[in-house]
């Protein structure tokens, strides 16, 4: 597509493309849209958005049809700047959010996590040139809901000028639904050619409505052949698949790009992400269970070295996660531990995991690692950029989609067959019987995040005395007063995450109204600026002072090794192993390496309070579409 042509003629074009109305242009298919917007959150996306018209449509429709309990979400994309300017004016009174993206990579678009229950193409598809197709429509595909519909109208009769000038090509409806069926779309509507609405004679139009079927998607197959078919010598494949699960449901902000490749799109992780969550998971597994993970009675399994694994048992699966600090010998243990685990699964999991039926003699893996060597330091952050140091980790898009979309269905199934491996190891021979395979059950519970509320109720009675005016109800903006809860904003029980912008201070009768049920969209952003303002003074304000102080000799006594987890700590450390520690600067990052990689949207080095606000709606769309979960 020629953005400078649009962007050059964009008043005169978007004043041809408003000329005509939804109706005049859309009729042959608009029999499909009530049933998608009489469902009050439903999501809708106009790519190629052009002046706005048919955005425009949608939101008023949805606001027309839901009223003030409308939670429909249209996402209007439009890759010309200068005429998605003027569509954005169209649209400024209406629920409509603007994205500059572009087939075929949509990048910004699925960085958001979400999923659609109609995508419209307007004139749109005789911009993408045939070589970029295949790889569009598989795009699209992976963007639909099951039972979602993808509609795009075909344009006939291109010109010589329109060919040069506004980079259009051919368009075929044959082509368009072989590549639909070769992606696991079906054809729900092809109508005849017809005649232009703008009376141009050389041009005609034709509509396909493509579905994507109630059946999930085609990783299932996959996922469910490595999680019982495939041979298991070591407990590494099922451990792979479980750690891609957890970071695909908890951290959709973890993906450092999609990429193209002649198997299909890609999803690339940061290699250190996999391996922090690979210890995580194996950390009181073997620790402190004391199961063994392979056939043998061998207790070491490759990546726990003696100058890694081995120096950081005191540590707890609970210390491995985003936003926590590791200074001193504990931080170059764990650097050593993460350098350690990156090579373990590049050389088992990511090499002996392959498709179902795959030809014996191909080398072509699943999953991948690009990695690269790390030297251990005496201070390691862990966060997104920090972790991307090891390198990154590839596995197909359509794996991370299901991973991310059905984590709840897929993980009893993976952790069911781990306890069935664990049973049949020599080395856990007492534990073959069901009933005692309760334990490896037990062993297996995901420790991470622990629910508790402790340091965030310090940080509120601190602040509580320091400036009265913050205490109150985020959700009701009652006084706070000695009765008073600490709410997950997110159910924690529905989704674990004890993230400090999940921690809000609340009314304890109004929390209990809430209980683990979800915030509507609208109860949500009537609480934004609370919200917003409790997350400013208690996280990132830069007079923010310390919860708790810790002395030279509580340092000593962790072995040199020094952890910010439930607890904040002061700057002032006197230990010439430990460095100094800026607990501000330290407890800034924190919020945002959490909520970055968490919510989706979100860049790594996002620091903008208005931007997590948005990503926290979307995530709450997420959780109410994937879990279906009760609405407060």
């Amino acid at each position: 597509m020629s953005h400078n042509f649009y962007n050059q003629n964009a008043e005169g074009i978007a004043e041809q493309y408003l000329s005509k109305s939804f109706k005049d242009v859309h009729k042959s298919w608009a029999q499909f849209l009530p049933s998608i917007i009489e469902n009050p959150a439903a999501r809708i996306l106009d790519l190629g958005a052009g002046s706005g018209r048919d955005a425009k449509h949608f939101a008023e429709l949805a606001e027309k049809t839901h009223k003030e309990v409308n939670n429909i979400q249209v996402f209007a994309v439009e890759p010309a700047t200068e005429l998605a300017e003027l569509g954005a004016k169209v649209t400024k009174d209406l629920k409509v959010k603007w994205l500059n993206d572009a087939l075929p990579t949509l990048n910004v678009i699925t960085k958001q996590e979400v999923s659609f229950d109609l995508i419209l193409l307007s004139a749109v598809w005789m911009h993408i040139p045939p070589s970029d197709r295949a790889r569009s429509l598989r795009k699209l595909a992976n963007l639909l809901k099951p039972g979602g519909k993808l509609v795009i109208s075909l344009r006939h009769g291109q010109t010589e000028d329109d060919y040069k000038t506004r980079k259009m090509f051919d368009v075929c409806a044959d082509e368009l639904k072989q590549l639909a069926t070769g992606v696991g779309l079906f054809t729900k509507l092809e109508t005849p050619k017809e005649n232009d609405e703008l009376g141009r004679n050389h041009i005609h139009w034709q509509t396909i409505v493509l579905q994507l079927p109630d059946d999930g998607t085609g990783a299932f197959p996959f996922i469910r052949h490595v999680a019982i078919n495939d041979g298991k010598s070591a407990t590494h494949k099922l451990a792979l698949l479980r750690v891609l699960l957890r970071i695909a449901d908890g951290h959709s902000g973890a993906v450092l790009r999609r990429e193209a490749s002649p198997f299909g799109d890609r999803v690339i992780l940061p290699a250190g992400l996999v391996a922090l969550y690979w210890c995580h998971q194996y950390k009181d597994l073997i620790d402190s269970h004391k199961f063994f993970q392979t056939p043998n009675k061998n207790p070491n399994m490759g990546f726990m070295k003696e100058d890694g694994w081995h120096k950081l048992t005191h540590r707890t699966a609970s210390d491995y996660r985003i936003g926590n600090l590791f200074v001193g010998d504990d931080a170059i243990a764990l650097h050593k531990t993460l350098s350690a685990a990156v090579s373990n699964i590049k050389n088992m999991p990511c090499k002996y995991i392959t498709y179902p039926n795959q030809e014996a003699n191909s080398d072509q893996p699943v999953f991948e690692i690009a990695s690269n060597t790390v030297k251990a330091k005496d201070s390691i952050f862990l966060d997104l950029p920090t972790l991307a140091q090891w390198g990154e980790f590839s596995l197909p898009e359509s794996t991370w989609l299901a991973f991310n979309r059905y984590a709840c269905w897929i993980e009893p199934v993976l952790v069911n067959e781990w306890v069935k491996a664990m049973a049949s190891y020599t080395g856990n021979s007492a534990y073959k019987t069901p009933e005692k395979q309760y334990y490896l059950h037990q062993a297996l519970s995901w420790l991470e995040p622990v629910r508790t509320t402790t340091e965030v109720r310090k940080r509120f009675e601190q602040l509580k005395q320091q400036m009265p005016e913050i205490a109150k109800c985020v959700w009701s903006a009652k006084s706070l007063k000695n009765q008073y809860d600490i709410d997950h904003s997110m159910p924690f029980a529905r989704w674990p995450n004890n993230d400090l912008w999940n921690l809000l201070p609340t009314d304890s009768v109004i929390n209990n109204q809430k209980s683990d049920r979800l915030p509507t969209e609208y109860k949500l952003k009537q609480s934004k600026e609370r919200i917003k303002h409790w997350w400013q003074e208690a996280w990132l304000n830069k007079e923010i002072t310390t919860v708790a102080t810790t002395k030279k000799n509580e340092v000593n006594d962790m072995s040199a090794g020094y952890v910010i987890s439930e607890t904040l700590f002061t700057a002032s450390i006197e230990v010439e192993t430990v460095p100094t520690i800026d607990t501000e600067k330290t407890t800034m990052k924190r919020f945002f390496a959490e909520a970055n990689i968490a919510l989706p949207g979100l860049s790594s080095d996002n620091t903008s309070i208005d931007d997590l606000f948005e990503a926290l709606v979307l995530q709450r769309g997420r959780l109410k579409e994937m879990q279906q979960l009760r609405e407060w």
